[in-house]
């Protein structure tokens, strides 16, 4: 068995990377995900490791010292990062020739031979899912036999092995928060809508949806929800409990933990039985007898992608969703006192001057407690990039999706509107969502009713103020 060491490579300040972010960019507020799709395989191989270094703000020479002693290791890398963890692998490389090096991640699952041409220090990469692809290989099966990856040969020759099955019995895979335990600092996690320390795990793979943009459905996870069953989820939980009782909170980091109903209604009775507080991704859709079910089982909040308040933008995106019926899921859950932290999308196809100011209008009149707006990023391998590749709308000049500073750019522009434009309103939308008198009344009774609370609201406007100055310079 070959002594794997999985790596995210250490990146700019506050890289937030890890597999369970959907956009790998510098947030307004620091938050860092749970490196999850890393710690999955690293619980299939005996004696692995994973490092997580920019939570754990480690820089390459710890990692080259864990790397002397390994024989293998394989990095998550993304779009954006791509052209640092090169380096980082050369690094490796060069330090360790014998290492074998493996990537994994959307990136190189869905632009393999470019990922290999330009990354010469990689041996192989994964096209699709990758946990038993990485403990075949550990096992020391020749990569000619190894299904979902392509490689370089002795010759130099890029090779493409046949794909890879997806995993459909979720509960074949062993329980990451072991790795969690053995090789991460759960107080790095933070998440500033989720209760400190809190852990997320998924509870299943996959997206029924086929929104635009997304990009693990169009790339690794697939569009069939592949789930563990509700017994496996609470025995994860109820063993995280023994290992980590200073958890405030569980978050299931599934794309749409509410596109099986029964399922999710399931799993919040076992987590009834537990006490425990947790909450999950969801789409604006959930009737209100399911949500009562959910709430009366601990959940606490939902992270739900409204994306844009006009029609016809989420008809363009396929959200599959409409504003009249997340209006409703919207009250349903401020009634029930479910809190929402809802996600925008600014510039996706057909956003207009207009449409952003309708958005900013929904955002305010459905009033989630906390909310984000992102730029529409173009992805490789999601239809949002082709659609932006054939109609011209990729900015070459800012398609690399960051600055140098990790702060994600506007890389699509159209006619009628500039990437500067589409930059400029996510600020504009951040200022009239919050500095509101409601807003403001209800976050200041909030800091009185919670001295933890105070203390993390300000510190998260000092690096939101922080955000906004990088912003500018940039």
């Amino acid at each position: 068995m070959m002594k794997t060491l999985f790596l995210q490579p250490p990146s700019f300040d506050g890289f937030d990377g890890g597999a369970g972010s959907r956009y790998q960019a510098k947030r307004e507020i620091k938050s860092f995900w749970y490196p999850t799709w890393l710690a999955q395989p690293a619980a299939l191989i005996p004696d692995s490791r994973l490092i997580d270094a920019p939570p754990a703000r480690m820089g390459m020479e710890p990692v080259l010292a864990d790397a002397m002693t390994r024989d293998m290791v394989v990095l998550h890398t993304s779009t954006p990062s791509f052209a640092s963890d090169v380096k980082v692998a050369q690094m490796l490389k060069d330090a360790k020739p014998s290492l074998k090096i493996g990537m994994v991640g959307a990136k190189v699952a869905v632009q393999p031979e470019e990922s290999l041409v330009k990354g010469l220090p990689i041996d192989w990469v994964a096209r699709n899912e990758f946990d038993f692809t990485c403990k075949e290989i550990a096992e020391g099966r020749d990569l000619k036999d190894v299904d979902g990856i392509s490689w370089r040969n002795n010759d130099g020759v890029i090779v493409h092995n046949k794909d890879r099955q997806l995993i459909h019995d979720m509960d074949t895979l062993p329980f990451v928060t072991d790795v969690y335990k053995r090789d991460l600092h759960i107080e790095d996690y933070f998440i500033g809508y989720l209760m400190h320390p809190y852990i997320s795990i998924y509870s299943g793979r996959g997206c029924k949806s086929r929104c635009t943009f997304c990009l693990w459905p169009q790339t690794v996870g697939g569009h069939v929800y592949r789930t563990r069953t509700p017994a496996h989820v609470a025995a994860e939980i109820a063993h995280a409990q023994k290992m980590f009782p200073q958890v405030r909170e569980f978050f299931f980091d599934d794309d749409t933990f509410t596109d099986d109903l029964p399922r999710a209604e399931a799993i919040a009775r076992e987590l009834g039985k537990l006490g425990v507080t947790w909450s999950c991704n969801a789409k604006a859709n959930v009737p209100r007898d399911t949500l009562k079910v959910l709430k009366d089982n601990g959940l606490r909040l939902l992270l739900v992608g409204y994306e844009s308040g006009n029609q016809q933008i989420l008809y363009n995106i396929k959200k599959g969703m409409r504003i009249e019926v997340a209006k409703q899921f919207t009250k349903d859950c401020h009634e029930l006192g479910i809190k929402i932290h809802g996600t925008f999308i600014l510039g996706l196809p057909g956003e207009t001057k207009e449409t952003i100011q309708q958005t900013i209008e929904f955002a305010k009149e459905i009033n989630p407690h906390t909310m984000q707006v992102s730029l529409a990023a173009p992805y490789p391998g999601t239809f949002l990039h082709k659609q932006a590749t054939e109609n011209g709308w990729l900015d070459a000049a800012n398609a690399e999706l960051i600055d140098e500073n990790g702060v994600q750019i506007a890389p699509l522009t159209y006619p009628h509107l500039s990437h500067s434009e589409i930059f400029e309103s996510v600020e504009v939308f951040y200022r009239k969502f919050y500095f509101r008198a409601p807003k403001i009344a209800s976050i200041v009774g909030e800091m009185v009713r919670s001295p933890q609370m105070m203390k993390r609201r300000l510190r998260e406007g000092v690096e939101f103020f922080q955000f906004l100055r990088d912003r500018h310079a940039a």
